[in-house]
Order: C-alpha cells, then sequence, then structure tokens
C-alpha cells in the first residue's frame, strides 16, 4: 500500500482532528510504534529512537508532545523520503550514504532537522569527498616528443586526431582575424573531443613546427592534413594568417570514424574512400598490387603540403 493510500485511508473526510498529547515512552519498552512521516508508514521500536540524544528521544521520552490520528498513527511533519535511512542510523550507529550528492545533502538536511550530529558529520565528510574526487570525461594526452607521438599512434587502436597548436612559431605579424580563429579551432577541437570521446583518441601537440595544424591517423597511417595558416601580404609586409576552416575539419573527422576496425589492412574500406576507381579488369595479383599503389599515391596526395602556386595567392589549408 503506498503513502498516498494510507493516508487516504487514515484521515477520512469525516473531519476527525488529529490529537495531541505526550507520548509516554517509558510504559512500551521495546513494543513497536507506528509512525507516519509525511505519507511514508514506519514501524520502529521506543528504544530505538530513543538511543541517542535527538529530537526523536525527546519527542518519545514525553519531553515534547507528538500528534497523532484516531488510529494510532505518530505523525511527523516531514518528508518521508529518507527516514528508513534515519532509522538505520539510530539501529547500527552507520549508514550506506547514497551515491547521489543531491541524495547526500537531502539525508543531510533531514539529519539537521533530527539533531542527529553524528549522521550529518557523516554526511559532511562525503560531500568533502566528492568535492576532492573526480573523474575525467575525457583525457586528451599532451605531446612532448615525436617519439612519443610515433609511439601513441601506432598503439592506438582507434584513430587518432591531432591538433598542433603553437603560437610563438610565428616570425611575422597576424593578421587581425587570427588570433580569434586560433581559439575557434582550439574551441573546435575540445568540442570533437567531447562528442567522440571513445571512439577517436585525441592529442594536442604544442611544441611542433607549425601554428594550427589538424592531422588525421587511421589504422595507424596519416590519412589527412589540414593546415590553417597562410603567409599573405599587406602594405609590402608579410603576415601570418591563421583560418577556421570548419567544414573540412568536420569532414576529415567523419572521415577517420571509418577506421574503427581492428589493426588489419582493409583493401575494401581503404578503396571505398578513395578518390578514383579502376576503370580497367585486371587479373587478381594486378589488382591487388594497383590497389595498394592507388591507396599509397592517394594518401600522399591528401596530406601533401607542396603548393607551387605564388605565396600571395596561397591556399589557407592544403589539400
Amino acid at each position: 500500500m503506498s503513502g498516498d493510500t494510507c493516508l487516504t485511508a487514515m484521515c477520512p473526510a469525516s473531519g476527525a482532528k488529529p490529537k495531541t498529547y505526550s507520548f509516554k515512552g517509558g510504559c512500551l519498552g521495546n513494543k513497536y510504534v507506528r509512525l507516519n512521516v509525511g505519507g511514508s508508514l514506519y514501524y520502529t521500536t521506543v528504544q530505538v529512537l530513543t538511543r541517542h540524544d535527538t529530537m526523536l528521544k525527546a519527542m518519545f521520552s514525553g519531553r515534547m508532545e507528538v500528534l497523532t490520528d484516531k488510529e494510532g498513527w505518530i505523525l511527523i511533519d516531514r518528508c518521508g523520503k529518507h527516514f528508513g535511512s534515519i532509522l538505520n542510523y539510530l539501529r547500527d550507529n552507520t549508514i550506506a550514504l547514497p551515491k547521489n550528492r543531491h541524495e547526500i545533502k537531502e539525508l543531510m538536511a533531514e539529519a539537521k532537522y533530527y539533531l542527529i550530529q553524528g549522521l550529518v558529520d557523516k554526511c559532511q565528510a562525503a560531500l568533502q569527498d566528492k568535492n576532492e574526487s573526480y573523474e575525467a570525461i575525457c583525457n586528451i594526452p599532451i605531446i612532448t616528443s615525436q617519439k612519443e607521438e610515433e609511439k601513441l599512434i601506432e598503439s592506438s587502436a582507434k584513430p587518432v586526431v591531432k591538433l598542433l597548436h603553437n603560437r610563438s612559431n610565428n616570425k611575422y605579424s597576424y593578421t587581425s582575424n587570427s588570433d580569434d580563429n586560433l581559439l575557434k579551432n582550439i574551441e573546435l577541437f575540445d568540442k570533437l573531443s567531447l562528442r567522440f570521446n571513445g571512439r577517436v583518441l585525441f592529442m594536442k601537440d604544442v611544441i611542433g613546427d607549425e601554428i594550427c595544424c589538424w592531422s588525421f591517423y587511421g589504422q595507424g597511417r596519416k590519412l589527412a592534413e589540414v593546415c590553417c595558416t597562410s603567409i599573405v601580404y599587406a602594405t609590402e609586409k608579410k603576415q601570418t594568417k591563421v583560418e577556421f576552416p570548419e567544414a573540412r575539419i568536420y569532414e576529415e573527422t567523419l572521415n577517420v570514424l571509418l577506421y574503427e576496425t581492428p589493426r588489419v589492412p582493409d583493401n575494401s574500406l581503404l578503396e571505398a574512400t578513395s578518390r578514383t576507381r579502376s576503370q580497367a579488369s585486371h587479373s587478381e595479383d594486378d589488382e591487388g598490387f594497383e590497389l595498394r599503389d592507388r591507396v599509397r599515391r592517394i594518401h600522399v596526395k591528401r596530406y601533401s603540403t607542396y603548393d607551387d602556386r605564388q605565396l600571395g595567392h596561397q591556399s589557407a589549408y592544403r589539400d
């Protein structure tokens, strides 16, 4: 029977009013008493209720008046959600606290109302521990050497996305929007690392030679690179320009998700993600050799940084 149903049964519409009297607990000894705490019903003994020097001891030792209904239920106008935990603490002087921080606060509020100082101290200690200990949602390795980077990429069973950003690498002054775009790249990296945490290994490099550059790896190989910097001319002097190619970064990040496979060369996957298809039919041996050669050239082309255009017209990122 739920608490609401019990309340309806105990408080009929006849207009019966609860009675107030001083509770003579000493005459009951270990006999059970019936408690209605905010609609939740509990059975316990006076001995448990008077074991500690609390408000409940004052209520059930005759020092305070208690309110009862016509059926003999003792009414306590508090939320009954945690009253079972209160009783357990009074019985055993210990309790298993809730794991949820909010529920610990609720229990502590009830303990303060009933003046159970030992339980209040226990709740406060648990809340302090939860403040000092936390679990990281996402761990981002910071690259400190080339050897460390290679080891991380080779040992990872996941695709890898690396952001290299090092503002101090610049030899020239920055264009007006470069600082904002650099921060946008870093912000996007943080968003992607949270969005694809567990599926992709994200890492940062702050000691590389570039100013802002994204690299994408799958199955231990470099698949693509998006360099966000270029040199431009303005009023007869060179300036460094940092751009924010958001769509390209999203595209390459989604592409590396195709490599969420075991560390085994997957020719069918590499063929599906290549940019050209073979037009002629060959034997199985020739076809396998041509596929490997085609994939190699495609990947080299995708992250090649060579650009033979004039410096003033250089693209903000390389393809």
